[in-house]
């Protein structure tokens, strides 16, 4: 049996309201002898007294709640206390739990890990709460709501409901092939092309951005010869002195990365050292390498150097200076004057929503996406076998895939490392 769990799962204190979670099959007896009442009814508000059990003393007056499990967050019996906001009230309310056998803090995520583990919610949802959480923009914010109401969760069960009917048929082929109340007749027909309407949904997923993006902001590299303007321009972006700024040719060594929200959209902005082929110093040449590096990895490429010299044939190209070098090739910007500033940004923009899920679209973490991508590589072999005995064999490893993408197979670690990152009202 589970310990009764309680935690603060509102804001930290002080606050106007503080509400106080308990979980467990000792919840309901929890909230009794706070009140020193009979439970309230189900999902009905109700004024208490909370008083210490072990001194009689009052605590606070609070509104109280109970939810009879299983139909809970958690799964299991529930009660909140709505009580006073203020640091003392909190402590005292959390000691006095604490003080009954057989109730104790919960640990950082365990609300949703006895959701989880209750079947309330699966794994993708989990991963969906998480980012909403950590969401700092709207972007992120819709498609991490979208994540943890379920609707990746939904395609996945249909995905799996349809496995389900293939795998009925690859069977009754292999089982009753010599019956005469089983055709037998084009039901390989079918089995094949099932499966290649699947794997195109499925692959069509994957061609999804990537959640990855849009937590860590979409990359723009700057980069070019020394002296061209690449921190100032990166400071007028992000709109604070984020790089030095010197006249002096090679002053930035390594790269500098700065996060900045534009428009709503994260960006990752990355200052590079000038590029040139030689250099006597050798932590330039160490700068010059980084400084690659970050152009391989770039989504997105502003060039402040020659056109013939264009890292990518999708790179910008900046004409960074134009205040006292008007006669430069590209586009025109002056960071000191804000010249061309907006017309930047708005292309910035524009390349995000190529590489950004779109409104009413989520993201894959990259644990789906190497899910769904071992989901896909079974429903290719499937298709592909001659025989209908490994037909059925893919079948299955695509749905024990499809149940490491849900959550119901997986390792403890992994499920560890994810809850570890709540709060612990979570």
């Amino acid at each position: 049996m589970h310990d009764t769990i309680f935690a603060l799962s509102s804001g930290a204190p002080p606050a106007g309201i503080g509400i106080i979670r308990i979980s467990g099959p000792d919840a309901g007896e929890a909230l009794k002898a706070l009140t020193g009442r009979a439970l309230p009814a189900p999902r009905q508000a109700r004024l208490a007294q909370l008083v210490d059990p072990r001194s009689g003393d009052v605590l606070d007056r609070a509104v109280t709640l109970w939810f009879p499990g299983p139909s809970t967050v958690t799964g299991e019996d529930l009660a909140e206390l709505h009580c006073h906001g203020g640091r003392a009230v909190i402590a005292a309310v959390q000691d006095a739990l604490a003080s009954r056998s057989g109730l104790r803090l919960a640990a950082p995520g365990e609300f949703t890990r006895r959701a989880f583990l209750n079947g309330r919610i699966d794994l993708n949802a989990v991963e969906g709460l998480s980012d909403l959480l950590a969401a700092e923009t709207q972007q992120q914010r819709r498609a991490a709501l979208l994540m943890a109401e379920g609707h990746f969760s939904r395609r996945v069960k249909g995905w799996r409901s349809a496995l389900l009917d293939i795998s009925a048929m690859a069977e009754a082929a292999l089982d009753f092939s010599d019956e005469d109340d089983v055709p037998d007749a084009g039901i390989e027909t079918r089995i094949h092309r099932q499966l290649e309407d699947l794997a195109a949904e499925v692959e069509t997923l994957l061609e999804a951005p990537s959640a990855e993006r849009l937590r860590d902001g979409v990359r723009v590299v700057l980069a070019g010869p020394p002296n061209v303007g690449k921190s100032t321009l990166l400071n007028a972006l992000v709109g604070r002195d984020a790089a030095i700024v010197s006249d002096i040719a090679g002053t930035t060594r390594d790269r500098i990365e700065v996060p900045a929200a534009l428009g709503g959209v994260a960006f990752l902005f990355t200052d590079t050292a000038g590029l040139r082929d030689q250099s006597d110093d050798p932590v330039e040449m160490i700068g010059i390498d980084r400084a690659r590096l970050a152009l391989a990895a770039a989504d997105i490429i502003l060039w402040l150097g020659e056109p013939t010299e264009l890292p990518r044939d999708d790179a910008i190209l900046i004409a960074a200076q134009t205040d006292r070098l008007p006669t430069r090739t590209g586009l025109p910007i002056s960071a000191v004057t804000g010249a061309g500033m907006d017309q930047l940004v708005d292309m910035l923009l524009d390349r995000a929503r190529c590489l950004l899920p779109g409104p009413g679209d989520y993201a894959l973490h990259q644990r789906q996406r190497d899910g769904a991508s071992k989901l896909l590589g079974h429903l290719k072999a499937a298709h592909g076998a001659r025989d209908l005995l490994i037909t059925a064999e893919e079948l299955r490893q695509a749905r024990n895939a499809i149940d490491q993408l849900t959550g119901q197979a997986g390792t403890e670690d992994m499920l560890d490392r994810l809850f570890a990152g709540f709060c612990i009202g979570k």
